[in-house]
């Protein structure tokens, strides 16, 4: 069986993300959709927040699991018997930081791939900092990721005191 992990934020997940998790899906028995935390983020959405609406975009899709996990990827893909990690690239300026991340974990588990999509033009200027922004201030985002995403979006804006 082929698995592969596509480990990510998705503080939210946008269309951008869908676009390379329905991509990988078609090239894998199981792809697993990892939710990770990063330290050096700060989260809109709690870590089960995220699972939800990922589980909820993605429920048509028998092949795709989403799961969240704290840690390195590589031992995260690991424990799952994948055999490769996707990545998603949106520009140039995605690649020095990626390949800097394929060397890392190809050091740390060498049977391990990174295996890179593009993601399609139209969602190449997407981004979770770029959707949650235009939300906070009350623009449209139905562009830029599913309904029940941009819902929570604002649900949580207008929650907030800000």
């Amino acid at each position: 069986m082929r698995i592969a992990v596509y480990p990510g934020s998705f503080d939210p997940v946008h269309y951008g993300h869908i676009d390379i998790i329905e991509r990988a899906s078609s090239l894998f028995d199981k792809l697993v959709v990892a939710v990770a935390t990063n330290p050096n983020k700060k989260p809109l959405f709690t870590a089960e927040e995220r699972v939800e609406m990922l589980q909820e975009v993605l429920k048509d899709y028998d092949n795709i699991y989403v799961e969240f996990f704290e840690g390195l990827t590589v031992n995260f893909a690991m424990k799952q018997g994948a055999q490769v990690v996707i990545r998603g690239l949106r520009a140039i300026t995605d690649f020095e930081n990626e390949f800097v991340f394929a060397l890392t974990n190809k050091k740390l588990a060498p049977t391990t791939e990174t295996v890179y999509l593009m993601t399609r033009s139209e969602y190449s200027f997407i981004s979770s900092t770029g959707v949650k922004e235009v939300a906070y201030y009350g623009g449209n985002v139905s562009d830029m990721v599913p309904a029940v995403v941009a819902e929570k979006l604002f649900e949580k804006f207008n929650n907030s005191s800000i």
